[in-house]
């Protein structure tokens, strides 16, 4: 089977180009071609010689690849959905959330995921495959929206730091003059907390981050979220009180609002100890209900209220919108299983 030339990064072509006996400047003029001109086949790679063209296309192809399905929510939210280019039958979703000042993709870093938080239809399917790079940024290129998207967040399908390494190669391409050329301040990673990918993330990237915390209480969260039990709350804030949000950067916490679990005044009061010192913001979310779960969503003026609380503690707290819940599209909705 071919590889794939779509998701690699410009050391990457370098060597194939090396590998091939071409031009050590072919690898730009690749790169060139993949990420700025978007070609769909070698072939369009007009300013490579022929020769170099069947070099590259005895082992490669671009890798690219349209959406199987698209779904459009009553409010404009559209989801799309993916077939792994490595595994048949293996599913991704992708959401693009338009607002008026801005167009936001939600991409995913795996297919399922290991995780099995309790308020997520993700982490119930289970795990299937990492992506590579490339099947990360195929959910970008391939939506016939991507000229208009100003954002990108890994808050899809699966843990992106549980895919790290293919996670790092899709933001340098995204990030570098050699590919997207994108401010950092456009993309947004979102993680559980898995410390020393969260460490290399920050060291390496100088993108956005968002933690999910959802509970202060160690006890608590470990009932919402099994990863607590290796990564506990109080380690992670530790580790990034270690680290300057200060600057262009910026740190934020998701936290659902579960009615009666982590919604009252002791936990914001908690959650307000634990970030002190830490320059942030907090994004609150609706939980959207999912089959088969006891869980419920906080009542509106509940969230109001711990909203105001924490505002009134010096910690900036937004209330993220619920979009494209009639499609699964929402946060905690997304999941491929029935695709199987």
């Amino acid at each position: 089977m071919k590889d794939f030339l779509f998701g690699k990064t410009l050391n990457e072509l370098d060597e194939i180009v090396l590998r091939l006996s071409l031009p050590r400047f072919t690898a730009k003029q690749i790169a060139d071609w993949l990420y700025k001109k978007r070609v769909k086949a070698i072939d369009e790679m007009t300013n490579l010689s022929l020769e170099n063209r069947k070099k590259l296309s005895s082992e490669f192809n671009i890798g690219t690849s349209p959406s199987e399905k698209k779904q459009i929510s009553t409010d404009g939210t559209k989801k799309y959905l993916f077939e792994s280019r490595y595994r048949q039958k293996v599913f991704i979703e992708s959401v693009y959330i338009p607002e008026a000042d801005r167009t936001t993709l939600c991409v995913s870093s795996q297919a399922g995921c290991k995780m099995a938080c309790k308020f997520c239809m993700t982490g119930r399917q289970g795990f299937q495959s990492n992506l590579s790079s490339g099947e990360i940024l195929n959910q970008i290129c391939s939506i016939p929206d991507s000229e208009t998207l100003t954002n990108v967040v890994y808050m899809g399908m699966g843990e992106p730091f549980d895919n790290i390494e293919n996670v790092l190669k899709s933001l340098e391409i995204i990030t570098s003059d050699y590919g997207f050329a994108w401010s950092p301040k456009r993309i947004t990673v979102s993680t559980i907390g898995i410390i020393p990918a969260m460490e290399e993330f920050i060291n390496k990237s100088k993108c956005h981050l968002a933690v999910s915390l959802h509970s202060p209480f160690d006890d608590e969260r470990l009932q919402l979220m099994p990863i607590q039990k290796k990564y506990p709350v109080k380690e992670i804030i530790k580790a990034l009180k270690s680290y300057d949000f200060s600057h262009q950067r910026r740190l934020s916490f998701e936290y659902i609002m579960l009615d009666g679990i982590n919604d009252t005044v002791r936990h914001g009061r908690e959650l307000a100890n634990l970030l002190h010192g830490l320059n942030c913001r907090i994004n609150l979310i609706r939980f959207h209900q999912i089959p088969d779960s006891d869980l419920r969503p906080s009542k509106d003026e509940v969230i109001e209220k711990f909203q105001k609380y924490l505002n009134g503690k010096n910690i900036l707290t937004t209330l993220r919108a619920s979009r494209g819940t009639d499609i699964l599209a929402a946060c905690g909705m997304l999941s491929t299983n029935r695709n199987d």
